[in-house]
């Protein structure tokens, strides 16, 4: 029976690294904040110019109040979206959608939960506002509200985007001049060059190879299953320096072929070169989505796509992309599997620190930087003594089937409490496995338990610690999905113990 080669240990502390920015501009975002959006009527084909428009268009002209149905059928932000994307997938009439009745409705499948329209406004409000007696009886003070939220809103996006570009070109070498058209997230080209321009220098490779859990871990599976490589065509995405391709062709692979869009690509052609290892491996400079690769198929996919929180960056999008199109029948991706997990915190010291500090700076109230503080998850390194609870698995991913879409995900967790103290913050981390046909498999964890990775993990930190009991269940719910703003970022949404907050991690 194979068994796993598990690289985890004792973490070692680092210093805390944090950011902040505001709130509000990481709850539900609008398209479009500086002109008139175009909502599309949910019964018939006339386009309004906000939501608010759409809403009296649909209580003046087709006698239906979407107020009134939230209302009614006492539905929360999930059930809001399944009728939303229903009555624009089936199309039903006014009539069929007036006479359902209590819980028994048509749009109680999840598969409502996917859009209907791209960029639909109407799955971008308040429900909670929405479907409560003021807005039910005077639809204007809630119009009032959404407007004046998406005024403040775009001003301090405007004010962000400004400080991120100008600290990117502080920090970037960008000098990519290729225009990446139909990029997977549809990111503005600036952002995407500035990406991956900062993959092209070469400290971020030596963090990665210094990493000893991460490469050591591809280095293993690899060379305790050449069976898997020998005579294989091999592709290796977003392959920075190469080590990964090393490793396949060291492994016993016939052929392959690294694609990677930064100027690192070219110190690994020279040290492909320098490994006596160029008629192997051919490297190609550019997005996977658009270049051409010298053959149609291949066997195995290998690639480091993580980021924080596994998800961060989206490379996974670029891996699918590859998959979809090159793997050939039978092939497999690698790692083949994956899962993220949380766990509840205790760090009286480090929330007063990072949290309850605002309270009293110098004798002077700050609180109101709460706002700004909070929303920005903090990447470091955890004292695994500050855990208290046992893990639970949110969301396990199989990189051969995953789709796109299965990347935003809800998911309901429990955390199941082990000590006696305050709950103070919430981590998140992955563990990553090559399974498939492997004979020895390898996996490893990203846990605050095992050695440390330059992944880190991600704290979400509570405004207010919650008291717990050893024994105790936390119940919770998660969303996780891009930030359309950014879409290399995640946008996470927490509920716990009836408070709910939305955190970026970027």
């Amino acid at each position: 029976m194979a068994e796993y080669t598990d690289l985890g240990g004792a973490g070692d502390e680092v210093p805390e690294l944090s950011d902040s920015e505001d709130e509000d501009q990481w709850m539900e975002e609008e398209d479009e904040h500086e002109t008139e959006e175009s909502v599309l009527c949910l019964f018939c084909d006339r386009c309004l110019h906000s939501v608010s428009e759409t809403f009296h268009h649909c209580q003046v002209d087709h006698s239906i109040s979407i107020a009134d149905l939230v209302k009614k059928h006492r539905l929360d932000d999930y059930g809001y979206i399944k009728m939303i994307n229903y009555i624009r997938t089936v199309k039903c009439s006014v009539e069929s959608l007036a006479s359902c009745s209590g819980s028994d409705v048509p749009w109680s499948g999840d598969e409502y939960m996917k859009p209907a329209l791209p960029d639909d406004a109407l799955l971008q409000i308040d429900v909670e506002e929405l479907g409560g007696d003021a807005a039910c009886d005077d639809v204007s003070v809630w119009v009032q509200r959404a407007q004046q939220a998406e005024e403040n809103l775009s001003r301090a996006m405007e004010d962000l985007h400004k400080l991120k570009t100008f600290a990117q070109g502080l920090v970037l070498n960008s000098d990519m001049t290729q225009k990446c058209v139909g990029s997977v997230a549809e990111l503005r080209e600036d952002e995407d060059e500035a990406y991956f321009s900062s993959y092209g220098h070469y400290s971020i490779h030596e963090e990665m190879l210094k990493d000893k859990v991460r490469t050591e871990s591809y280095r293993d599976f690899m060379y305790s299953n050449p069976d898997l490589f020998k005579d294989k065509v091999v592709l290796d995405v977003g392959c920075g320096t190469g080590i990964l391709s090393m490793f396949a062709a060291r492994s016993g692979a016939k052929k392959v072929i690294g694609v990677d869009q930064s100027e690192i690509i070219y110190h690994a052609m020279d040290i492909v070169r320098a490994n006596h290892l160029e008629d192997t491996i051919t490297l190609i400079k550019g997005r996977i989505e658009e270049v051409e690769l010298p053959v149609e198929k291949v066997d195995i996919i290998i690639s480091e796509w993580m980021g924080y929180f596994l998800l961060f960056e989206s490379m996974l999008d670029s891996v699918i992309f590859a998959r979809d199109r090159y793997l050939a029948e039978g092939g497999s991706v690698y790692p083949d599997r994956c899962s993220i997990s949380l766990a509840a915190v205790s760090d009286v010291e480090k929330h007063r620190g990072h949290i309850a500090f605002w309270d009293d700076v110098y004798g002077f109230k700050m609180a109101c930087m709460k706002k700004a503080v909070i929303p920005e998850a903090v990447v470091e390194v955890l004292k695994p003594e500050t855990v208290i609870s046992e893990p639970t698995v949110i969301q396990t991913l199989d990189c051969n089937a995953v789709t796109l879409s299965e990347l935003d995900f809800t998911a309901d967790f429990t955390l199941k409490i082990t000590a006696n103290t305050s709950c103070t913050a919430v981590v998140g981390y992955f563990d990553i496995f090559f399974d498939r046909d492997c004979t020895n498999k390898v996996m490893f964890s990203t846990s605050p338990h095992c050695t440390k990775t330059h992944w880190k993990q991600t704290v979400f930190f509570l405004e207010n610690p919650i008291p717990v009991q050893s024994g105790d269940e936390l119940p919770g719910r998660i969303t996780v999905c891009k930030n359309r703003k950014d879409p290399r970022a995640l946008i996470v949404t927490l509920n716990i113990a009836d408070w709910k907050q939305t955190y970026c991690v970027q």
